[in-house]
């Protein structure tokens, strides 16, 4: 429980009781931890946001001060009766003896229904002298190897500040994240599933949690010297194969040229390879030519553009709220930060500690847009640290350590801005901005009213100095060594991006009841990172380069299942941007946008309200939500049929300067031509089948060149191999 809410509870006496040596009972220690388990305090019954019959507790117990007052003191007390306990109507609801919506929850016979008899007689004392605070939990066993159906029950033990432990197994709230690998009942009475796999199972005490991790592995694990002749690229490779390893998965083949050589180009710069970079690629018979290509990759021009609209995603604000203006500099800041490469720390810091013109520096375009302390708290955990804080913002967060304070204390190096001009933007030439550190100003905890000390999640207390810009201070602590999240955070969101789901899933989510499906591998590319001045193009390179970010997507008898621990490819869908360049390059007709030169490629968009039906399609995020916008990555009816029965496509195909028509109007042969459309749109050569079909467009009744080729491109469009990445 926070200590500022202890000093607001009134303690009684252990020498004021009349009952001799019979235990002392604890409000917070015993009463509650029996109350939670019985379901009183859950989000279906009295922590409703508002309550349950004006009855109303904290979730997970995070306001102990509050439910006290509820229980004791709300209605003069009219819930409780010291005289006779046993007529108390929090105990005649409980047990159903009075109508109760909720039912009967303990018996007349339970540990509970004793105990709350025995607080009562005893006057019901909040805190008792001396007593010690529960400073975490621990379960056991936390991680193990269990066969298929196998049951294992679990110990809980709960850690006191004053360095005893008490086994609350009964009192712990157990629930299973993945039900399928792992079941388990109230008990903590684990019972592993019948597939193969990892699971964890979340255990809950008075605001404490810790997770036990269930692994199933196969049931015939393969031989050492399997492993051992896998090649290795990098270090990235030995700890996932060391993983494979444990869970008896063997990873597929390595992709072919051609699949490696869009995939790369697709996740490193959003841009399919051209046909004749493709021949001379597949031509090359150098050993590392695929390193060669990734360094090629990495100094393209079209780098910084994809990479700034993925950034766009997390931080864009809406234009119609910040002004036109503001969102443009944000946007051209971005793509300058990734053509210089600018080290991520120095990236984060710059955004961070921004002051300035809103219509003259990109960056405090963030501050005007997440204009109050409270709000930029939730945006810096999550897109910069990976701590998802939000729930804390209103009450102790279900699932994790996370506390009010630990949300407003982050809030608090936010507090001491200052800011002068038009708030809100009109949206097209509305006036600027101005913000600075101000050397002023503080955060108030919501309920205790206490001014924060900023502190980072898990760091350390940062008071205000006078003179000294506390954002500053976070940044310094981000980029440090002490910061267990920063590095993690960034490597994880990368690695989702060309690996298509995080080592952590969501990527902005870590927290203990969500661990990483590799954690060695996870610390040692955060470590790596950071050892490297935080180089987001060596992290590209390291990941590029891995055997792991090579294999098929092709699966083999025993990795079939596996979609967590990247033993083959996953499939993705080609973001809006990324698939609207595509189809442009292969018909050589660009779409036009508003604002932008003529030609301009889709990753050139800088906000949702540029025009363009196919963006909106295929989930181009809208400003107007709040940041962080994460792409949709599944594929909708909608997207099918507009590729399917879009008038912009058919022009595009039968455009008179586009590439369908130069093809159709060259000396080319039809099987040449049916190759270079392949090599265009798939970077591979058609197969003996897929040529004898193509051939068949040339021959149908009716066909003609022009339409043979239009129609064998727009087939192609239409393929899972041409919007997806594989």
């Amino acid at each position: 429980m926070p200590r500022l809410l202890l000093t607001s509870i009134t303690t009684l006496l252990l020498g004021s009781f009349a009952h001799g040596e019979e235990r002392a009972v604890s409000f917070v220690h015993d009463v509650m931890p029996h109350l939670q388990k019985a379901g009183c305090a859950a989000g279906n019954c009295h922590a409703k946001p508002e309550g349950q019959n004006n009855f109303k507790l904290s979730v997970f117990g995070y306001d102990p001060a509050n439910d006290y007052h509820e229980i004791v003191r709300d209605d003069r007390g009219r819930r409780v009766f010291m005289a006779a306990p046993e007529e108390s109507l929090l105990l005649k609801k409980a047990t159903g003896a009075v109508t109760h919506e909720g039912g009967a929850v303990i018996t007349k016979s339970s540990e509970t229904y004793e105990l709350l008899v025995r607080w009562l007689k005893q006057g019901a004392p909040a805190v008792l002298v001396g007593e010690a605070l529960v400073t975490g939990v621990n379960v056991e066993p936390r991680e193990r190897s269990y066969k298929k159906g196998e049951k294992q029950p679990l110990k809980v033990t709960a850690k006191y500040s004053d360095g005893k432990t008490k086994d609350v197994t009964p009192l712990t709230e157990f629930l299973s994240q993945d039900k399928e690998m792992a079941s388990v009942d109230e008990h903590g009475m684990v019972q592993a599933g019948l597939t193969s796999g990892e699971g964890v199972v979340l255990v809950r005490y008075m605001g404490h949690v810790d997770v036990a991790r269930v692994t199933v592995p196969a049931e015939n694990l393969l031989p050492d010297g399997m492993y051992a002749d896998l090649p290795v690229n990098n270090e990235v490779d030995r700890l996932v194969y060391a993983r494979h390893q444990k869970l008896g998965l063997l990873p597929s083949d390595i992709c072919t040229d051609e699949e490696f050589m869009r995939r790369s180009s697709l996740d490193a710069i959003g841009m399919l390879p051209t046909a004749e970079r493709t021949k001379e690629f597949l031509a090359d018979k150098r050993p590392d030519k695929r390193a060669l290509y990734i360094d090629e990759l990495l100094d393209h021009r079209n780098y910084a553009d994809h990479w700034a609209i993925k950034w766009g995603d997390l931080i864009r604000p809406n234009p119609s709220r910040v002004g036109v203006k503001p969102v443009y500099l944000l946007d051209q800041w971005l793509r300058d930060a990734f053509r210089q490469n600018m080290p991520y720390d120095q990236m984060v810091k710059e955004l961070l500690t921004a002051e300035g013109s809103t219509h003259e520096y990109g960056p405090v375009a963030v501050f005007r847009d997440k204009r109050e302390p409270i709000d930029a708290s939730s945006f810096v955990s999550q897109i910069f640290l990976g701590v998802r804080l939000d729930c804390a913002k209103c009450h102790h967060h279900p699932s994790e350590k996370w506390t009010q304070e630990d949300y407003y204390q982050l809030a608090a190096f936010f507090g001491q801005m200052s800011r002068k001009g038009q708030g809100i933007s009109a949206p097209i030439s509305g006036e600027p901005e101005y913000w600075w550190y101000g050397g002023k100003g503080e955060v108030q905890h919501p309920v205790t009213e206490a001014a924060m000390v900023p502190k980072p999640p898990d760091g350390p207390e940062m008071p205000y100095v006078a003179g000294q810009d506390p954002r500053a201070r976070l940044t310094d602590w981000m980029a440090s060594s002490e910061n267990p999240f920063f590095a993690k955070a960034i490597v994880n969101r990368l690695w989702s991006e060309f690996l298509g789901r995080g080592i952590v899933e969501p990527v902005d989510d870590f927290r203990v009841s969500n661990p990483a499906t590799n954690e060695a591998l996870l610390t040692w590319l955060a470590e790596d990172f950071t050892a490297h001045g935080y180089d987001l193009k060596h992290l590209m390179r390291t990941i590029l380069n891995s055997r792991t970010y090579q294999f098929s997507s092709e699966p083999n008898k025993h990795n079939l299942a596996d979609t967590k621990n990247f033993s083959r490819s996953q499939k993705r869908r080609l973001s809006a941007e990324v698939l609207l360049d595509a189809l442009d390059d292969l018909t050589g007709v660009r779409d036009s946008f508003s604002g932008l030169p003529p030609n301009s490629r889709a990753v050139m968009t800088w906000n949702h309200k540029l025009e363009s039906t196919f963006l909106d399609a295929f989930g181009r995020p809208n400003a107007s939500q709040e940041c962080p916008c994460e792409r949709e990555r599944k594929s909708s009816v909608i997207q099918a049929l507009h590729l399917m029965n879009s008038n912009d496509l058919q022009a595009k195909l039968s455009a008179k300067d586009g590439k369908i028509t130069g093809w159709v109007k060259s000396d080319l042969a039809e099987p040449q031509i049916v190759k270079e459309v392949y090599l265009s749109a798939y970077n591979r050569l058609p197969n003996a089948e897929e040529l004898r079909t193509a051939l068949k467009f040339f021959t149908t009744p009716g066909a003609t060149r022009q339409t043979a080729v239009e129609d064998l491109a727009w087939a192609l469009i239409n393929s899972a191999e041409f919007v997806f990445n594989h």
